[in-house]
């Protein structure tokens, strides 16, 4: 098993990444507040987890994934109260298209998605423990995590609370309190909004405890990650340190990872910029899910990932060259000795590929290695060396290292692609390649071209070769 190191954002600095038991990895990470459709920003930290998770498996983990959804917050409310219905009316058609934007990239689905409206006893009783400790007190049937009763607060984001004045996000709650620094775990009833009894008077709760109760009752006290995007930091996984370190008595979290934004054309994402982008948004303009997942993997997750549509073209050309090397393996003969330049590609790919991963999810090294690789074989096909079973173990490799990108391989794609595709059938292709063959016979060569426009305005690619025309769908 590799010996990973992750950049902690506790402490700021890579570490030796330790799980609490050696073969089982405990995460949680930040879903989405179900109030609109996730835009391609938002989507990137879910794919950011989505690899880490199969790193962590690929490395020889088991993992058990925690990801919340947040139906119930000002947002959500607002959103059912504009509408006329209850909460869960509301944040239905948001929860599918969130899963189903997921599907679309490939993101695997984790062990458990609780919804924060099904764990209200469980926040009640890590509130409850909080006020019993002193760590928080009751207003007008509110309560408030008391920020000075924690010496530690502010050890995640680096805050200097002396310099947090009325008016920051931290103290922008509407309910009345002792400190303007500190924040609500539970919410007085008001008008028109859902309500929970609790000991404290009906109310619901503030968005700061959802997480902290809910990854306590599927993880326990403390557990191994804690991932989310970098807007996350202050004040939202801060105030889960807080409640959850003064309720339980242990440290929350070992490892904090985030991922930084997403910017579109060098600017930042905006309605009024006309930037804002769903993943369906990109699709009717021809960037496919799969060219998506590319793009969100070739970044490290720690920089800013700047999408354009020359990023889209340029991922789209990167997976070309994987598509073009399954089809020349395809038609390529094999013979003799396997190749041992073969043997040793396929070694070094798989070493390199699993140190890069290794190394706080080194994916832009990951990738350098898989296209090394494709380059090396390449050479091969082109000398015709390619020896008995060779084929078999290149398709073994990249097989193995596709369980961690999710994306090299074309045909587990195929079936959206299908569904999406009105063009020509098999049989169709084969008549109009009969055609062109038929004409180039009789010398034709412009009726030639026309059909192979034809096939091109299709999406067919064609190579000709000694042996006749073969082709494949771009």
């Amino acid at each position: 098993m590799n010996e990973i190191r992750f950049f902690n954002t506790l402490g700021r600095k890579l570490e030796p990444f330790q799980p609490l038991d050696a073969e089982r990895v405990r995460m949680y990470t930040c879903g989405p507040t179900v109030y609109n459709h996730a835009h391609i920003g938002n989507l990137r930290a879910f794919v950011f987890e989505d690899l880490l998770r199969r790193t962590l498996r690929y490395l020889g983990y088991q993992v058990h994934h925690v990801m919340n959804l947040t139906d119930v917050d000002d947002k959500t409310i607002q959103g059912a109260n504009a509408q006329g219905v209850d909460l869960d009316t509301y944040t239905a058609p948001y929860i599918a298209s969130f899963f189903a934007d997921l599907d679309a990239l490939h993101v695997e689905r984790v062990e458990v998605y609780p919804r924060a409206t099904e764990h209200i006893a469980e926040m009640i009783e890590m509130i409850e423990m909080l006020v019993q400790k002193g760590n928080a007190y009751v207003r007008d049937g509110s309560v408030f995590f008391r920020i000075a009763s924690d010496d530690d607060y502010g050890k995640l984001s680096g805050i200097d609370l002396e310099q947090v004045e009325q008016g920051a996000r931290v103290a922008s709650d509407e309910y009345g309190k002792d400190d303007v620094r500190d924040f609500v775990l539970w919410k007085a009833k008001k008008e028109g909004e859902p309500s929970w009894e609790s000991p404290w008077g009906p109310g619901r709760p503030g968005w700061h405890i959802e997480c902290s109760a809910m990854s306590r009752r599927y993880l326990g006290d403390t557990f191994d990650i804690h991932c989310g995007g970098v807007d996350n930091i202050f004040p939202h996984h801060e105030n889960e340190i807080a409640q959850s370190e003064s309720a339980n008595g242990v440290p929350f979290v070992h490892t904090w990872l985030h991922a930084d934004h997403l910017i579109v054309d060098g600017a930042k994402m905006s309605k009024s910029l006309g930037n804002q982008y769903l993943l369906q948004d990109l699709v009717e303009r021809g960037v496919t899910p799969r060219a998506m997942r590319y793009i969100y993997l070739s970044v490290h997750y720690r920089q800013k990932l700047n999408f354009t549509f020359e990023s889209a073209e340029a991922a789209g050309s990167a997976l070309r060259r994987i598509d073009d090397l399954r089809f020349r393996l395809d038609h390529a003969t094999e013979s003799g000795t396997p190749s041992p330049t073969i043997a040793e590609a396929v070694e070094t790919l798989l070493r390199d590929f699993r140190a890069a991963l290794a190394d706080d999810l080194g994916v832009a090294s990951a990738l350098g290695a898989v296209f090394v690789f494709v380059k090396q074989v390449n050479r091969v096909l082109q000398d015709q060396t390619l020896g008995t079973g060779d084929g078999a173990r290149i398709l073994a490799a990249l097989a193995d290292v596709d369980r961690v990108l999710g994306v090299l391989d074309p045909a587990d794609w195929a079936a959206e692609d299908e569904g999406a595709d009105e063009g020509l059938s098999d049989e169709e292709v084969e008549a109009l390649l009969g055609q062109r063959q038929a004409a180039r016979a009789a010398r034709d060569f412009a009726a030639a071209d026309q059909v192979r426009d034809q096939l091109v305005a299709a999406g067919i690619v064609i190579e000709d070769t000694p042996q006749g025309p073969r082709w494949r769908r771009a």
